[in-house]
């Protein structure tokens, strides 16, 4: 049997050879998938919509097959035609897309890439262990942080998956890695497969990408993949009902433990804050009355990562860096050289009294929720794709916080009636402009700030629709303000 075959390939020295395999997608991660699997010697098809004619020239230059139309139907017809043993499925596509649902009718593997990836892990002697992460903010922040612990403590390691760096670009590394910290989208948790982390973390739940699951039940079930199989720690957020959930349901390897992160004091089992200074009680031998001391609160706010989501992320990645074995003392010198991203609650300055905040990366309403709750006197430039979700509750929440509003984006129309039900008569400001939309937004803002007030960049909403990808839009927030001060 073809599917029986497949499923024994268990192993990069399994042989792979003649395989037929699709490949749909031709982003970053298909390509590499494609790319692997080229490598072992199997028969690669891509089939993709976009044009790519980098990727494409690269494709050619592999010996990969390929295929490009936007119409599903023309891409169905090439995948009968090609007739593969295996598909593998980059992350975008919705588990009900016709591409994948022929495959199932006709019995064809379908993984992601996060399977095949775990199914190829032992390339090299060194065999990496997976930490995983997921969340609906803040995965690529941890990911980061438990990254640069982990260096701090001496390991090789690296980020990989949603990250940027896909997870079969880290697996061919010719020296291997101790530790490879996986970032994991709710769409490559859809199709994750049989994997087994060293340690594992939901950060928090939250309603998003509920028009691609098709719920919120079925977004949660995706996201609580996550724990399963995990060894050594399921690492949850104490504060979110929804991640102890996860922990509790999860089949997980017999031993592994349960360790909590939270901004209050911490259980025996779990990492907190006492008296203004983080704290790991979930790896001391004298955990129920002692507990190792990492940073202070004060140190954190010197550089920026004191506010209250981002104090959970540093808590959740010291509690994977120390499952791993990594000593409290590295975990500190690792939090107090770290770095994050641009666009993430970036303090771009002040100005004529007024300060400018770029959180672009704030795509969904949990976490403009988040960097809401950390401010006073805000006027909020928001919207974009909404994806789906409400966000009537997210203003009606911090609308004691709002100076006024500047709505972008293509789902204005529930935003501004949301603002004007509950900002009363402060300014709402709609921009409707084909073109320099954050020039005009910015201006919008600073019409409406005084003195002492934040103008705060956190849209709540993906970006596709009038830029790039979030990065995009944080880049054209920052050349505007730069412009206007």
């Amino acid at each position: 049997m073809v599917a029986e075959r497949v499923s024994a390939l268990t192993s990069w020295h399994h042989d792979w050879s003649r395989l037929r395999v699709a490949v749909l997608g031709l982003g970053v991660t298909g390509f590499s998938v494609a790319d692997t699997l080229v490598e072992l010697g199997a028969r690669v098809r891509v089939i993709h919509g976009a044009p790519d004619p980098e990727r494409e020239r690269l494709l050619d230059v592999i010996g990969s097959e390929r295929f490009c139309d936007e119409a599903d139907a023309a891409q169905l017809a090439d995948l009968e035609a090609f007739d593969p043993e295996l598909v593998v499925v980059s992350p975008g596509y919705r588990p009900d897309h016709p591409l994948t649902t022929w495959a199932a009718a006709h019995g064809v593997t379908v993984w992601g890439d996060i399977e095949l990836g775990w199914r190829l892990r032992d390339k090299t002697e060194r065999v990496a262990d997976w930490i995983c992460i997921t969340g609906t903010n803040g995965k690529t922040t941890t990911t980061q942080l438990t990254a640069h612990m982990l260096a701090a403590g001496g390991l090789r390691v690296t980020p990989a998956g949603n990250i940027g760096t896909p997870i079969l670009d880290a697996l061919r590394d010719p020296q291997g890695y101790d530790v490879i910290v996986v970032e994991l989208s709710s769409f490559q948790l859809e199709r994750l497969g049989e994997i087994s982390p060293f340690a594992s973390a939901c950060l928090n739940f939250a309603d998003d990408h509920l028009d691609w699951h098709g719920g919120a039940d079925a977004y949660w079930a995706a996201k609580a993949k996550v724990y399963a199989g995990t060894q050594v720690a399921c690492v949850y957020n104490r504060a979110d009902p929804a991640t102890e959930r996860m922990v509790e349901e999860a089949d997980v390897v017999e031993g592994a433990r349960a360790i909590s992160f939270g901004l209050d004091t911490p259980p025996p089992s779990g990492f907190g804050i006492v008296e203004g200074i983080l704290v790991d009680r979930g790896f001391h031998v004298g955990r129920r009355a002692e507990a190792y001391e990492l940073v202070t609160v004060a140190e954190l706010a010197e550089r920026d990562l004191a506010a209250p989501h981002m104090v959970q992320n540093v808590l959740a990645a010291a509690a994977l860096a120390r499952s791993r074995g990594v000593e409290p003392a590295d975990i500190a010198t690792a939090i107090v050289s770290f770095v994050p991203d641009p666009h993430r609650t970036q303090r771009l300055g002040e100005h004529a009294g007024l300060v400018w905040i770029d959180d672009s990366k704030a795509t969904n309403a949990h976490a403009a929720d988040a960097s809401l709750r950390a401010l006073q006197d805000v006027v909020w430039i928001v919207g974009g794709l909404l994806k789906g979700v409400d966000i009537d509750e997210l203003v009606s929440t911090h609308a004691h916080r709002l100076r006024g509003a500047v709505v972008i984006g293509v789902d204005r129309a529930p935003v501004l009636a949301a603002l004007r039900r509950h900002l009363g008569e402060r300014p709402v400001t709609e921009i409707d402009a084909p073109s320099e939309i954050m020039v005009a937004a910015v201006a919008a803002a600073a019409a409406i700030a005084q003195p002492g007030d934040t103008v705060l960049l956190s849209p709540a909403a993906a970006s596709m629709d009038q830029f790039d990808s979030y990065a995009d839009r944080g880049r054209r927030f920052q050349a505007a303000v730069h412009e206007l001060v």
